[in-house]
């Protein structure tokens, strides 16, 4: 999929999963392009899928989001159908920060925010007890946030 991208397009990419509010200028004279030049290959790469979104992390601890949980998630029957719904839920559910379908032991590992244990609670209420697809799950506590982070090793 990259084989379409030269250098100049990876040192752009390199330098903006760093920092995403560099000005054009500046992302122009750190990547020795002109401003025009930064401009197209910006609008390929996101017409093009390659940057997906761009957005602000926030720390979580100046928020109402204190807790993190990491909660793997093993469903009953695993028809296209039923993985469909589960992914959905997991999407349409602001508390689910991530969501990735595995192998192994769980059929889905979430990770998740809450402000507290009763926040937690009614989170799994809504996702896991009344969906009557889910067998179980599993859920361990984010004793502190080591590293996070989306960047890629390009």
């Amino acid at each position: 999929m990259t084989s379409n991208l030269d250098e100049a397009d990876m040192k752009i990419l390199r330098v903006l999963q760093s920092d995403c509010r560099i000005g054009l200028e500046r992302l122009a004279q750190e990547c020795n392009l002109s401003v025009p030049s930064v401009q197209r290959r910006l609008k390929r790469l996101r017409e093009s899928g390659m940057i997906m979104k761009e957005v602000a992390v926030l720390d979580p601890g100046r928020f109402d989001c204190k807790m993190t949980f990491v909660v793997l998630v093993e469903l009953d029957r695993e028809s296209l159908q039923q993985l469909d719904l589960f992914r959905k839920r997991a999407k349409a559910e602001p508390q689910v920060q991530q969501c990735y379908y595995v192998t192994g032991e769980a059929d889905f590992i979430l990770i998740c925010t809450a402000r507290d244990m009763q926040d937690f609670e009614q989170l799994t209420h809504r996702l896991f007890f009344e969906n009557s697809n889910v067998r179980r799950f599993r859920t361990s506590i984010a004793m502190d946030r080591s590293k996070v982070g989306l960047t890629l090793p390009i």
